[in-house]
């Protein structure tokens, strides 16, 4: 893996999910590492540096919401995109409102377009 390949953290509780964006992701040319739950993916974002984070809403333990909240109040300022499965506007309002850059619906979005949005956007 090339060492100037921009890293992304994935912090998704679905197991399928989160290796099938590990795997497209690397071989896209981007360094991905996922973690299970909020409280990791916060951990990990205090020790490293990020490009782009793609997060999850609905996780056990540090939901996405709280995961957006505490960057804010950390002045974590990576972008993140928000996968998730809730679909109302008011839950894509508030993600926004809190900083998110963009917002997927994950049963209706292939994982090759999340993937396109991410070159898009890391370019």
């Amino acid at each position: 893996m090339p060492t100037n390949a921009k890293k992304i953290l994935i912090i998704e509780d679905e197991k399928p999910m989160a290796r099938a964006l590990e795997l497209k992701l690397t071989h896209a040319g981007f360094e991905a590492v996922s973690v299970s739950n909020g409280e990791k993916g916060i951990e990990m974002l205090e020790e490293q540096s990020f490009s782009l984070i793609l997060l999850d809403l609905v996780m056990p333990q540090t939901n996405g919401f709280i995961v957006l909240e505490t960057l804010k109040q950390k002045k974590i300022n990576t972008p993140v995109i928000v996968l998730s499965n809730l679909s109302q506007d008011d839950d894509e309002e508030r993600v926004r409102a809190l900083g998110a850059k963009e917002f997927f619906i994950k049963s209706n979005t292939p994982i090759a377009a999340i993937v396109a949005k991410v070159e898009e956007f890391l370019k």
